[in-house]
């Protein structure tokens, strides 16, 4: 059993963060929130040429045939960006689920497109009210009753919703179940579509925090108090090793439920569900800890929406609640220790 990466992941996950600071520089994450649909112009396309849009997508539909382990590091770069464009539902949770249980024709309709990025694919929370990038999308992945259906955009109607993150455009979704958009009316599809959510802002809000982190620490070694650096102060240092602690906890576990996601129950692969909840409680709280402790170092100056620590705070307490909170996740663990 291995579990580091592969230089060929390691590669991968280096180009995307190489794009994406050049082209989702935080000014560019900061005019997503006035675009109107959330967008860094240019960006989307450039993940679909790179191939990060199908990484999950089969290769005979245009895709790169790889899979959720392949996929978790691109998912902490797109974080640690705070990449507004909707690649997670997109790439980590709509494509997989369509490719693994569509019919037939639902997949060949809308993998190759979705891979190449001529679609837009988004998918609900089975445990939220809400949808992301909903109003772009051709295509969203929702549950209801133990079922999953592919909703064509003409075929539900959105009502925009306020975010903390205004670079997150959510929407709360209208329709009604069909044969024709029926994907699976087994549960436990329905649970792999919250894992597979789950698991994907986990790794974001991975790459969410290390950002923070880098910010912090680069904000105390430059702010004088006194005449010195206040990163020389003890309890300062706490609040940043806290943060690299918290992270490096787990950051491991995500890889680890990306492991059990790609290879299924069994030694090797051992729980999905459990080791995917028990990674999205960790890096909640990892990023929550994140978040309070960069605002308390930053200070005042953390407070105001000119600086780009908001960019990543705000980013990081969405990622913490969305597709399950800890303490939801939490008792998903429990429950599967208990009935396992």
């Amino acid at each position: 059993m291995r579990f580091a990466f592969t230089d060929d992941q390691v590669l991968f996950a280096d180009t995307v963060r190489g794009i994406l600071a050049a082209e989702c520089p935080p000014s560019a994450v900061r005019s997503a929130w006035d675009d109107p649909e959330g967008r860094v112009p240019g960006l989307w396309e450039t993940l679909a040429a790179t191939g990060v849009l199908g990484v999950a997508a089969p290769g005979s539909h245009g895709g790169l045939g790889m899979s959720t382990c392949d996929l978790v590091l691109l998912l902490e770069e797109l974080g640690y960006a705070a990449c507004p464009e909707p690649v997670a539902e997109h790439a980590a949770v709509a494509i997989p689920i369509l490719r693994d249980h569509a019919p037939g024709p639902l997949a060949d309709e809308w993998l190759g497109r979705a891979a190449d990025g001529s679609a837009v694919l988004t998918a609900g929370a089975p445990i939220d009210s809400f949808v992301l990038a909903a109003e772009r999308a051709d295509l969203a992945l929702l549950c209801t009753g133990g079922e999953v259906h592919a909703v064509p955009a003409d075929a539900f109607a959105s009502t925009p919703l306020r975010s903390v993150d205004h670079a997150r455009r959510l929407s709360r979704v209208d329709w009604s179940p069909t044969a024709d958009t029926l994907v699976s009316d087994d549960p436990s599809v329905v649970d792999e579509v919250l894992d597979r959510g789950a698991l994907a802002a986990a790794a974001q809000a991975v790459g969410v925090g290390r950002r923070l982190l880098d910010l912090t620490v680069a904000y105390v070694a430059e702010r004088e108090q006194f005449g010195r650096p206040v990163g020389v102060n003890q309890a300062v240092k706490h609040h940043c090793s806290n943060m690299a602690i918290a992270l490096e906890f787990a950051a491991p576990m995500v890889h680890k439920a990306a492991w059990s996601r790609t290879n299924g129950e069994g030694p090797e692969g051992g729980d999905p569900a459990i080791d995917v909840a028990m990674a999205k409680a960790l890096a909640s709280d990892a990023v929550d800890l994140a978040c309070r402790s960069a605002l308390q170092c930053h200070g005042a100056i953390g407070y105001t929406i000119e600086h780009d620590l908001q960019l990543w705070l705000k980013r990081g307490w969405a990622l913490s609640a969305s597709w399950g909170d800890a303490a939801h996740h939490r008792r998903r663990v429990a429950v599967g220790l208990l009935t396992g």
